[in-house]
């Protein structure tokens, strides 16, 4: 997911360029590089390259019921400006800007768009991710994964202190 951007600097401002992506890329930061799909639009700034990006891609999560492995879909959308560090005429180095979680173009004029696809990426991610909406999870006798069906433990267990009201059923 990286451009070579150098031409685009050279246009005059309102220049665009469309991409589309169909990649592997490791976006979750974990080693595993996983299929990245989508459109990114680029448009020549008075600073840099402002990046519209709509991807798809899906990530292995545990659901946090059950336990179980699962694929997640991911829809990551971003629109990010991307500064250079050197001028692309010149080859020198630009003045570093006051924003230091700017995203920038790197020497060689190419902008990586696998760091913020990762940032946004997490965003998208669930806090308590789920395998289906009405996963079971486990059962907090025996552990067995009750979307798989019932595990016989005893269903109601009672407890000691309420037991005499029981007789009165």
């Amino acid at each position: 997911m990286e451009l070579n951007v150098s031409t685009l600097l050279q246009e005059p401002v309102g220049s665009t360029r469309e991409y589309k992506f169909d990649d592997a890329a490791d976006i979750i930061g974990d080693g595993n590089p996983y299929r990245v799909q989508g459109d990114c639009r680029l448009l020549r700034t008075g600073r840099g390259i402002l990046v519209k990006c709509l991807l798809d891609s899906e990530m292995e999560l545990t659901c946090g019921r059950c336990l179980r492995q699962f694929r997640y879909p991911l829809k990551i959308s971003f629109e990010e400006e991307f500064l250079p560090t050197v001028d692309v005429t010149s080859g020198m180095p630009l003045p570093q800007t006051d924003d230091a979680g700017a995203f920038t173009i790197d020497e060689l004029n190419i902008m990586d768009l696998v760091e913020p696809a990762r940032q946004y990426a997490l965003t998208t991610i669930p806090m308590k991710p789920l395998c289906q909406t009405d996963c079971a999870g486990l059962c907090p006798q025996c552990g067995k994964n009750l979307n798989l069906g019932n595990c016989g433990c005893p269903t109601e267990e009672i407890d000691p202190r309420w037991s005499e009201l029981t007789k009165l059923l």
